[in-house]
């Protein structure tokens, strides 16, 4: 009997320090507000039923709130305007050893021309339309066509616009090739300037960049994957696993609860081991959950929570952040 008690009471002295050290009503961490990661900056919305990796969605658009188009250098301007933090883009190497920002694979689908992207030069690239596709009401009208002409920004012309600003390069490949690519254009970049950025696509170009630049903060389904897993087993101690350290994280908002120490905790140790977190939309298997874009699921975020969250949404979430109607 004196042995089941002492050992009940040792299980509640263990569990006591667990909750002691996850618990955020003993953080000191002070209310703020999210960190904004804008995905493509300010963008048309489209249906997200049924898609599929060759769904043209600038053929599901719906019925426009602006008229911003994604990966545009107006675009980036109104979101850093609106209150972005961090810009998401998408990146293609070219033929004449550029990289166009381009959300697509091909061409077919928002532009006039044809063919894949990263098979084009950048100087061929900018004679596209890319809001050319994009259409609310299946083909009868083109809101857009011809009003993207030229728009089609090289990175080079990003960074040179926005100096100081941090973004997601994101590679739409899954090429050793473009990783190399992508590092050898990163070592151009002054070193603090290099590590405002997160590199995330395809497990295989990641690992190439992050080999060749064991300082750059990068993300992919693997690197999040090890460590999480690794989190869940180690994390209730405190301890932030080394596939947790310089990197950043985007995890489903249902996802988070179940994370040792959230939110503050979490956050804290996420903090100082240079690590960014971004919250997105609840997962429902199969992939990457979509961004934080339901205004009452973002009305529904911690108090007071201070770390990131990624939305598609721009327009309709800074007011509720900014606490307006």
């Amino acid at each position: 009997m004196r042995k089941r008690t002492v050992a009940l009471l040792s299980l509640l002295a263990i569990a006591g320090a667990v909750y002691l050290n996850n618990t955020s009503l003993l953080s000191s961490r002070p209310a703020g507000k999210p960190v904004i990661l804008a995905h493509r900056g300010l963008a048309q919305e489209y249906s997200r039923e049924g898609l599929t990796g060759d769904t043209c969605t600038a053929e599901r658009m719906l019925p426009p709130r602006h008229d911003y188009l994604e990966n545009t250098i107006r675009s980036m301007e109104a979101a850093f305007a609106a209150g972005a933090d961090v810009l998401e883009l998408d990146v293609h190497p070219t033929t004449d050893g550029k990289f166009a920002v381009f959300h697509d694979w091909t061409l077919d689908c928002r532009t006039e021309g044809s063919g894949v992207t990263r098979e084009h030069s950048m100087a061929e690239l900018k004679k596209l339309d890319v809001g050319y596709g994009y259409t609310a009401d299946s083909g009868k009208t083109f809101p857009f066509r011809g009003k993207g002409v030229g728009l089609m920004p090289s990175l080079d012309e990003v960074f040179s616009q926005f100096p100081g600003r941090a973004f997601h390069i994101n590679v739409k490949s899954n090429d050793a090739s473009e990783g190399e690519k992508l590092a050898a254009y990163l070592t151009t970049l002054p070193p603090d300037e290099r590590r405002l950025h997160t590199v995330y696509g395809g497990n295989t170009p990641v690992d190439t960049v992050k080999a060749a630049l064991p300082d750059q903060r990068v993300l992919s389904r693997k690197t999040l994957m090890h460590c999480v897993l690794r989190y869940a087993g180690l994390g209730w101690s405190g301890y932030v696993p080394e596939s947790c350290r310089g990197t950043s994280l985007l995890i489903p908002i249902n996802i988070a609860p179940w994370l040792w120490g959230w939110p503050d905790r979490f956050l804290d140790r996420m903090e100082a081991a240079g690590t960014r977190v971004y919250l997105l939309g609840p997962y429902h298997g199969g992939g990457f959950s979509d961004g934080l874009n339901d205004p009452e699921t973002v009305r529904q975020l911690p108090a007071g929570y201070s770390g990131g969250i990624s939305t598609d949404r721009l327009d309709l979430i800074m007011p509720i952040i900014r606490g307006t109607p």
